[in-house]
Order: C-alpha cells, then sequence, then structure tokens
C-alpha cells in the first residue's frame, strides 16, 4: 500500500525527532507572524527567545539546528532583524568562529597522547579516590588549554574502549565476534556483579573527567567558546583573561576538586564504586599489550603530540597569533609529522565542530533579533539599576540560571554584547571626551592599545570616571562568564560536554541517563554555584 504524501512530508520533517516535537516547531513558525500583528516585535521577539531556548532544552529529541535555524529564518523574512546585522554579528565573533572550526580539530590529531594518559591513570592508580581526582584535575588542566569536547571525547574513548574489551570477556566473545554492548544476556552469571560495579566505577569517572572539563574551561580564554566571545568583547589576551578571572575562577577550582574527593570518601550521590580487582587486573593486561602494539613509530607519535602541546601552551600563553591560527598550526604540525596526509582522514578531524560552528551562526540570528528590537534593554537597566556587589551578584545568578537551562554560549553572546552597549551609550553620554561613545570603547578594548595610553589622552576631570566605569565593566563581564561557565554544569543542556557524553555511544552501555547524570552534577552544582556567587560578591 502505497504511503500518502501528507505521511511522507509529516516523516521526513525534522527526521527522527519525536511527533509531539514536529507539532510544536509548525505552531511556533505559524503562531510567530500572527503575535507580530496582534502584539507587536517586542512581544514577538519575546516569544521568539522563549522558542530557541525551547530548542535548545530539548537538544536530546532534536539537535537544535535545524529547528532553531528555521525560527531565525522565519525572524529573517518577518523583518525582526536583517541578513546585514547577523552578518556584523557573525563577522564581530569571527575568531570563536575560528577557534571552532581549527582549535577543536587541531586536538583531534593529539588524542592518541590524551589517551595515553587518561588510560595510564586508569590502570596504574588503585585508590579510587586518587584516580577520581586525577582525572577530574587532568580533564581541568587540559581543558584549560584545549577543547572541553575533545578531552571529553578522549575519556570517553577510554572508557569505551575497556569497557568493550571486559563485556566481551564477560560474555565469552572475541574481539572479532558481532556483539551487542548493552545487552547483558550473554554475560556470565560470575560477571555480572563485577559489571555492575564495573559500570558504576565508569559513571563516576565520566562524571568527574566531565565537571573537571568545566572546571578548567572557565580560567582561560580558550577554555570555553563564550570565554572567547567575552575576552574578545572586553580587548583580553590569554593572561589578561585569566587574571581578571582568577578571584572567582580559583576558589571555584579549588572547591570543585574537594568535592570530588569528598563524594568519594562519603559515597555520596550514587558516588563510591569501586573497580573489581579482577576487572583492573584484565585492563593492566590488556594496556601492555595495547602499549607493546604500538611499536616504534607509535612512540614517535606520542612524543610528537607532546611536544605540539608544549608548542599549543606556549603560544597561547604569549598570544603569538590568534587563537583559530594556533589551532591551524597544530594540525599542520601534527599531520605533517605523524603522516596524515590523506583527505579523507583530514575530514574527519573537523566532523566534530562544524555543527556546532553553524548552530553558533543561528545564535548570532538570534541575537541580532534582540538588538535590532532592544528586548534586553529594560532587564539591562534594572540590574544596573542595583548598586555595587547586589549588581555583581545579579548578574551572576542571571546567568547561571540561563545558562543551566539553554545552552551558555547563546547567554553570554547576548549578555556581554547588551551590557557592552550600554557602556558604549553610557561613555558617549560624558562631556568632552572628543569623540563618539562608540569610537571610545573600541580604543578601551582594543587588545593592541593599553588602556591606560587611551585614558592618558582623554581631560583630566574625565579620565578617572572613565576608568572608574570601565573597571566596573571588566568586574560585569567576569560575573557573566563565571555566571555562565559554572552554574550551568546543573544540565547537560547548559554544558556541551555534558550533552556530548550523554548523547554518546557510551552513556546507554554504562546506563548513564539524564536524570542519573543530573542527580551526579548536583554536589558540584550546588558547592561550585555557591562559591562562585561568594567569590563574585566577596573579591571582584
Amino acid at each position: 500500500m502505497k504511503t500518502p504524501m501528507s505521511k511522507t512530508i509529516a516523516q521526513t520533517f525534522l527526521g527522527n525527532a519525536p511527533g509531539w516535537y514536529k507539532l510544536v516547531i509548525l505552531c511556533f513558525l505559524i503562531a510567530n507572524p500572527i503575535l507580530i500583528v496582534t502584539c507587536g516585535t517586542f512581544v514577538a521577539g519575546w516569544v521568539l527567545i522563549a522558542e530557541f531556548i525551547f530548542t535548545l532544552a530539548m537538544a536530546l529529541k532534536c539537535y537544535p539546528l535545524p529547528s532553531g535555524g528555521l525560527l531565525a529564518i522565519e525572524a529573517l523574512a518577518l523583518g525582526m532583524t536583517s541578513p546585514e546585522t547577523v552578518y556584523h554579528e557573525a563577522l564581530k565573533n569571527f575568531e570563536v568562529i575560528l577557534l571552532l572550526i581549527f582549535m577543536v580539530a587541531g586536538i583531534y590529531f593529539m588524542k592518541d597522547f590524551l589517551q595515553f594518559t587518561f588510560t595510564r591513570i586508569l590502570v596504574r592508580v588503585r585508590s579510587k579516590k586518587v584516580i577520581s581526582l586525577l582525572f577530574c584535575a587532568a580533564g581541568a588542566f587540559l581543558s584549560a588549554f584545549l577543547d572541553a569536547l575533545t578531552v571529553t571525547a578522549v575519556i570517553m574513548a577510554v572508557a569505551y574502549g575497556f569497557y568493550n574489551v571486559y563485556h566481551r570477556f564477560a560474555s565469552g566473545k572475541g574481539q572479532a565476534d558481532a556483539h551487542d554492548l548493552s545487552n547483558d544476556g550473554a554475560v556470565k552469571e560470575m560477571n555480572r556483579e563485577e559489571l555492575l560495579q564495573f559500570r558504576g566505577f565508569l559513571r563516576n569517572l565520566m562524571m568527574h573527567g566531565a565537571v573537571g572539563t568545566a572546571l578548567g574551561g572557565v580560567c582561560t580564554l580558550v577554555g570555553e567558546p563564550q570565554n572567547l566571545l567575552v575576552g574578545g568583547e572586553m580587548g583580553w589576551h590569554f593572561i589578561p583573561f585569566f587574571l581578571h578571572a582568577m578571584p572567582v575562577t580559583l576558589p571555584v577550582l579549588a572547591v570543585g576538586l574537594l568535592t570530588c574527593l569528598g563524594v568519594e570518601q562519603f559515597r555520596l550521590f550514587s558516588y563510591g564504586y569501586e573497580l573489581p580487582g579482577n576487572i583492573r587486573s584484565f585492563l593492566l593486561e590488556t594496556a601492555i599489550e595495547m602499549e607493546a602494539k604500538q611499536g616504534q613509530a607509535g612512540r614517535l607519535k606520542l612524543v610528537l603530540q607532546a611536544l605540539t602541546g608544549l608548542w599549543l601552551i606556549v603560544a597561547l600563553a604569549f598570544h603569538l597569533a590568534a587563537v583559530g591560527l594556533i589551532g591551524l598550526s597544530v594540525i599542520i604540525l601534527l599531520t605533517s609529522t605523524t603522516g596524515i596526509v590523506e583527505e579523507h582522514r583530514l575530514g574527519h578531524a573537523f566532523e566534530e565542530a562544524l555543527p556546532f560552528t553553524a548552530l553558533l551562526v543561528v545564535f548570532f540570528s538570534i541575537v541580532a533579533v534582540i538588538h535590532s528590537q532592544e528586548l534586553f534593554h529594560p532587564i539591562i537597566e534594572y540590574v544596573l539599576s542595583l548598586q555595587g556587589q547586589d549588581q555583581l551578584a545579579a548578574y551572576y545568578v542571571a546567568n547561571g540560571l540561563l545558562s543551566s537551562i539553554s545552552d551558555n554560549v547563546f547567554v553570554a553572546t547576548v549578555y556581554i554584547s547588551e551590557t557592552k552597549l550600554h557602556f558604549t551609550h553610557l561613555l558617549g553620554s560624558l562631556p568632552g571626551i572628543g569623540m563618539t561613545g562608540q569610537e571610545l570603547m573600541a580604543k578601551l578594548t582594543d587588545p593592541h592599545i593599553a588602556r591606560a595610553d587611551v585614558l592618558a589622552t582623554l581631560p583630566q576631570s574625565i579620565a578617572p570616571h572613565v576608568r572608574e566605569t570601565m573597571e566596573h565593566f571588566d568586574k560585569l563581564a567576569v560575573a557573566i562568564n563565571t555566571g555562565t561557565n559554572i552554574p550551568s554544569v546543573a544540565t547537560p543542556n547548559g554544558q556541551a560536554a555534558f550533552l556530548f557524553l550523554l548523547t554518546s555511544a557510551l552513556a546507554p552501555v554504562i546506563r548513564l541517563s539524564y536524570g542519573r547524570m543530573v542527580l551526579l552534577a548536583l554536589p558540584y552544582t550546588i558547592t561550585m554555584s555557591l562559591t562562585g556567587l561568594a567569590a563574585v560578591y566577596a573579591f571582584l
């Protein structure tokens, strides 16, 4: 029997997304023009933001690019913003786009060295508390310089590889046999209890490692995409960014690592699973065999990747080039020295980042609507009407709450751009500055011009006020950045690394569901968020 065309269209539209989700998106697309006519563009703009946040929150049902992209295209068609404004937003954040394209791809070619590091930790260290702390600390350190998604992918690859080997062994299957890792039907009875323990152990380590990427990612300019967005708006390079954020990020890092030890010590929130001794011995033998198979070429590759990692750290610290270009240099160095010269082998490195890069440009479309319709103007005015530390705390909390239910890159993009616009108008209202507020802000946030030199050119009666204004803007930028990074560990919606883990092939085999991930993240959410809030209030 022939399928009706209407059913075929319904099945094709948004593919495997649930039927109710497709209906909701269609209702959004129908309702938006009606809202513009009946309620005006301001109300329709706020509804558009809510609709877009919905697509981000439902990322597990459908990747937000197709559905969110349809909303963005409709907004352009309805005149809520213009293609020129969207292009301007994308061009302004071109360095972030370069970061996502080249840095993520560059780290892909360092996976062997990173995998070697985490494998050594897993099989050579006996104490669960020490392993957990090392996974969390290593995730933090690597994510401060590398890409959090890639670091998470490496940790997952180590866990998946060892789980695959042991599950086959426990099921009496060879490595070449077809095997379903999610099915325990063939697992021998004597191995079942150990397998459950092993799953819990891997869930714990995956969460420690993923939280570690958030702890380290907030500290530096390249740790998370929104860091580069905020740093770019403020004119901060690698070291200035670290120094500005340090009063908040370092206390949070310390508390995060202590939380890791605490939940393992007291077996809280489903932590405390140990690696059974039989499995440890089996995995150690497997790791030794894998290292032996590498040979001289494999060891040379590890050395070259480690040396390239040092180059990356030095180049970022001294800002030898734009971050994306440093990532491109990593690609060139590693592919040329390790013999990766086929186009299809190079192509795999870019698969991970390009969908999110496209989604980021869709973010910029929604941000363009916010700018064009001045949607955030009343909120920004209210928050800025607060005084002193209350204002900083309000920024941190607002960014944290929004980031935990939507996407932290989107939230940071909106808040930093709207806040900068406010301070630009503020500078423009000062008498006797001899230029427009936009020109003065451009000079004050130019990374190649010392702020003190710009202030020296201003009249003495105005310069102290401008300095105080910019110092306060610096603090708000740190509150925005830490607010979007730290509380967003609450859910997989807020942290890309968490979402990446949840949607991976590893999650179902170790029984890591959405609810279980939220529970495992809860102690970190509480301790890190409160520490961040206290640090923003006390130290900024």
